[in-house]
Parts: structure tokens; C-alpha cells; sequence
């Protein structure tokens, strides 16, 4: 599916770049690889979340041709992909003992992306005024 809105784009570069950085961070700041694994794993979480909201997203308000699947068989889908999430979080930290403040971190990744969009917008606009 091709990107309608550049921003969200960037915004996915961003948090991307955003997550590597978090990652090597982490691993140098304290010497060891299992936070920077946390990291990159609770950016992996954020990156899945972020497709299923915009999988349900766009099944919402992109116009498709042709017949259509029933309002209940996509929020179904929506509900079991959360359900799905819950269980992979769950799995990262009880079973795989991830570094907890490394998902936290991972998962804050998007919102570094989000605030560096935001900051390059404003940016924008007070030198184009």
C-alpha cells in the first residue's frame, strides 16, 4: 500500500533512527547487551502496534473498490491483533526476561519520532514566515 501523508513517513524513519540510537545507548551505558536487546525489542512492540492501528485505520477511511469484508470481521481482526500484543509483551517480559526499562525505552521511540516531526513542522513554519 503506498503512504498517503509524507509525515507519517518521516514520523516512521524518525522513531526507527530514534530506536537504534536508544539501543546503542543502552549498550554502552551499561556495558552490556541485554538492555540495547530490550530496546530494540520494545520498538519491534511499538512497530507492530503501529501497524495495527494503521491497518485498522486505513481499512476505515481508504475508499477500496469491490466488495467489502462486514464491520464485525474487522474490528474482529483489530481485537485479536491487541490480543496478540498483549501476549507478546507478556512473553518479552515474564518469559524472556527483557530489560524492562529497555521496552519502555524501545516502546518511547515512536514518540522521540513523533516530537522530532513536530519540531521540524515548527521549524518549518517560523522560517517560512
Amino acid at each position: 500500500m503506498s503512504e498517503h501523508d509524507p509525515a507519517l513517513r518521516r514520523i516512521e524513519r524518525n522513531s526507527a533512527i530514534a530506536c537504534g540510537v536508544l539501543a546503542v545507548v543502552a549498550w554502552s551505558a551499561s556495558g552490556r547487551v541485554a538492555p540495547a536487546v530490550g530496546v530494540l525489542a520494545g520498538g519491534g512492540l511499538a512497530a507492530l502496534s503501529y501497524w495495527v492501528i494503521k491497518s485498522g485505520a486505513d481499512r476505515f477511511a481508504v475508499p477500496t473498490e469491490g466488495p467489502r469484508a462486514p464491520m464485525a470481521w474487522t474490528v474482529l481482526k483489530i481485537v485479536v491483533r491487541y490480543a496478540l500484543l498483549a501476549g507478546i509483551a507478556y512473553v518479552m517480559i515474564a518469559r524472556l526476561r527483557l530489560h524492562p526499562l529497555g521496552l519502555v525505552a524501545g516502546v518511547s521511540a515512536v514518540v522521540v519520532g513523533v516530537a522530532a516531526e513536530g519540531l521540524r513542522a515548527v521549524l518549518e513554519r517560523l522560517g517560512g514566515s
